[in-house]
């Protein structure tokens, strides 16, 4: 299983489409094998959710998200974990230990409300 974490300086962040940089996590047995970090390529609307699926990322953790993100990771098959914070590996392990819930949490109405949408 991959498990993609929208990070900056390996902390979870707050804006998924924002983000420094994902952190790409394979699992095997509930145990990381191996992990990356790939640049985030560029905010633009639909694109990182099909980038992230295309490179077979199973599950994404991070701290708010659009609304048209979740969507499209949902068509995707991909499980949207939003509401984390701290350390993206930690965050990580603890969602292979089955203790890192989803809040449910999708951006509506903050500063960024244009850019989050999407």
């Amino acid at each position: 299983m991959k498990i993609a974490v929208a990070s900056e300086n390996g902390m979870v962040t707050e804006h998924f489409g924002h983000c420094e940089s994902f952190m790409i996590f394979d699992t095997e047995n509930n145990q990381i094998v191996k992990s990356e970090t790939v640049a985030n390529p560029g905010h633009k609307p639909g694109f990182l959710p099909n980038f992230l699926a295309d490179r077979g990322v199973n599950v994404i953790i991070s701290g708010g998200m659009g609304g048209g993100a979740v969507e499209i990771f949902n068509v995707r098959n991909v499980e949207v974990v939003v509401g984390a914070s701290g350390d993206a590996k930690t965050a990580v392990e603890n969602y292979l230990k089955g203790e890192l819930k989803t809040t449910g949490s999708v951006c509506h109405e903050h500063q960024h409300h244009d850019e989050c949408e999407n």
